[in-house]
């Protein structure tokens, strides 16, 4: 006498558990993706050189993450007009990175670059 009919609508019950338990798997899976994406392994830790050579006994390496002399990194900066400077020789502008390099390591001479670059406070 009091059934009720097959066809009735979720209960508010239903319908809050269905979210909660959405929820929780949502978060879940939020907490683990960095986990996850940790465990991939890299395919290079440094791009391709766009261009490389050795001027006057140095290696200098210039690609998209910056430019390099024997492995350690010069700091280069992008002026408005186009051009670059360094913290090397920051009186004067080049027109590629590669010109700027191989001024680097002119007034380097024999000294080596730092491994860490300096930063500005």
């Amino acid at each position: 006498m009091y059934a009720t009919p097959a066809s009735a609508a979720p209960s508010r019950r239903t319908f809050l558990r269905t979210a909660f338990t959405a929820a929780v798997l949502a978060g879940t899976a939020a907490a683990l993706a960095p986990v996850l994406r940790a465990r991939r392994p890299r395919e290079t830790l440094t791009p391709a050189p766009l261009t490389e050579e050795t001027y006057r006994g140095r290696h200098i390496a210039v690609d998209l993450a910056g430019v390099r002399i024997d492995g350690r990194p010069l700091h280069v900066m992008r002026r408005a007009d186009g051009s670059y400077l360094s913290g090397i020789n920051h009186f004067q502008s080049f027109d590629t990175p590669l010109e700027l390099a191989r001024a680097a390591v002119d007034e380097l001479g024999t000294n080596q670059l730092a491994l860490a670059a300096p930063h500005h406070g």
